[in-house]
């Protein structure tokens, strides 16, 4: 009895997963759909998920619409850069929080954590007057800078430093290793789950950029993906096939970071949530 309670649960909960990722799959298998479709498809009646006409000419008026190779460079560039800040700052950031023993130590993390109540819109202006003091409009590090490092990558680096043993630190004190070597030597390693997924989130987040960029970047050259994509959806020009193409083509390589690091990313979320 017991057991087939336990079964028809499992079965409940695995119907109403496979419903969820339906539901929350179905936009994107949508512009897939329309990426693949030509003109007498677009707008047929029906959620028509099969196209009529299968074409791969929205995916090359893409590339001629708009200079699709020099955006996924600078896209490219911006991630990079922004990727390496915030996990290397994000780590000696929340290193002392965790592993160093001194007075105030958990009231600065408290503090540090109050800024999250403040939308992101609210810090758009004194962001960009530092930007302009620092003579950096306009330039890729401009785009990269306020995200350099984040809240919650301090506290997600914290809570995994958290759970490793303080003896292996001590034995690499008496060993003669100062206070950075045990960092990179003994304690870095030991987090490279939680590293891993503040690499995804910030890779995600630098990728997918929008509104930042298009503030601080005048030269269009130096746009990244999203705001070149932009140029596709005008109000004279509004091509609902070419766009999805360019949609598809600016996910696939958060879909392939994903694939290769999604073991790292799911540890890492368990690593934070068990503190």
């Amino acid at each position: 009895m017991q057991k087939n309670k336990k079964i028809k649960k499992m079965i409940f909960t695995y119907i109403l997963l496979i419903l969820l990722s339906l539901f929350f799959i179905f936009p994107f298998l949508w512009v897939l759909s329309t990426s693949f479709k030509g003109a007498e498809d677009i707008f047929g009646n029906g959620l028509n998920l099969i196209p009529k006409s299968f074409t791969i000419k929205n995916y090359v008026e893409v590339f001629t619409a708009i200079p699709m190779a020099k955006y996924f460079l600078n896209t490219l560039i911006i991630t990079f850069i922004g990727v390496a800040f915030q996990v290397i700052l994000a780590s000696l950031a929340a290193y002392p929080l965790a592993r160093l023993d001194f007075k105030g130590r958990n009231l600065i993390f408290y503090l540090i954590l109050l800024p999250m109540l403040i939308p992101v819109e609210g810090s758009l202006v004194i962001n960009f007057i530092t930007i302009l003091n620092l003579q950096l409009y306009n330039t890729y590090l401009s785009v990269v800078l306020p995200g350099a490092v984040s809240i919650f990558g301090i506290f997600l680096m914290r809570q995994h430093y958290l759970s490793v043993p303080k003896e292996l630190e001590d034995a690499a004190r008496i060993d003669g290793c100062n206070e950075f070597q045990v960092w990179w030597k003994i304690t870095f390693p030991l987090v490279r789950p939680a590293t891993s997924a503040l690499a995804i989130f910030s890779f995600a987040a630098f990728w997918n950029s929008f509104l930042w960029p298009l503030i601080v970047l005048k030269d269009s050259n130096k746009f990244p993906l999203q705001v070149g994509l932009s140029q596709l959806n005008t109000q004279f020009n509004q091509n609902f096939r070419t766009i999805s193409a360019a949609i598809v083509i600016a996910t696939i390589p958060i879909l392939v970071f994903f694939f290769f690091t999604q073991r790292y990313f799911i540890e890492g979320y368990k690593g934070a949530v068990k503190q």
